[in-house]
């Protein structure tokens, strides 16, 4: 069982950064994929990035491409998301996702174990 917890989380003013975290206990990260989703208020759950983290393909929503990076640090069983040029609808809780597969997904219901989340809050 993979335990997640994501940490980073916090206030930041339009075009700022915010580099958050997910740190995988109960077992490593070998053979599978992690996700980052974010949920606003009154929306659903959204796909943000994922990454294969045995073959490191990455994959990026729409709304983040640029903007965003995805990667691992292994020794660590740590998978960052690196934002930057942050805008205000960049508002949310963020969850990070795993699953055990080298192939990613962008729909929330194909991840196995999620964590508690981290608030991002972008003002303008």
């Amino acid at each position: 069982q993979v335990q997640l917890v994501e940490s980073g989380g916090g206030l930041v003013q339009a075009g700022g950064s915010l580099r958050l975290s997910c740190a995988a206990s109960g077992r490593t990260f070998v053979g599978y994929t992690v996700g980052w989703f974010r949920q606003a208020p009154g929306k659903e759950r959204e796909f943000v990035a994922h990454i294969s983290l045995n073959t490191g393909t990455t994959y990026y929503a729409d709304s983040v491409k640029g903007r965003c990076a995805i990667s691992s640090d292994s020794a660590k069983n740590t998978v960052y998301l690196q934002m930057n040029s942050l805008k205000p609808e960049d508002t949310a809780v963020y969850y990070c996702a795993s699953k055990f597969a080298w192939v990613g997904a962008t729909t929330p219901s194909r991840y196995d174990h999620w964590g508690q989340g981290t608030q991002v809050t972008v003002s303008s």
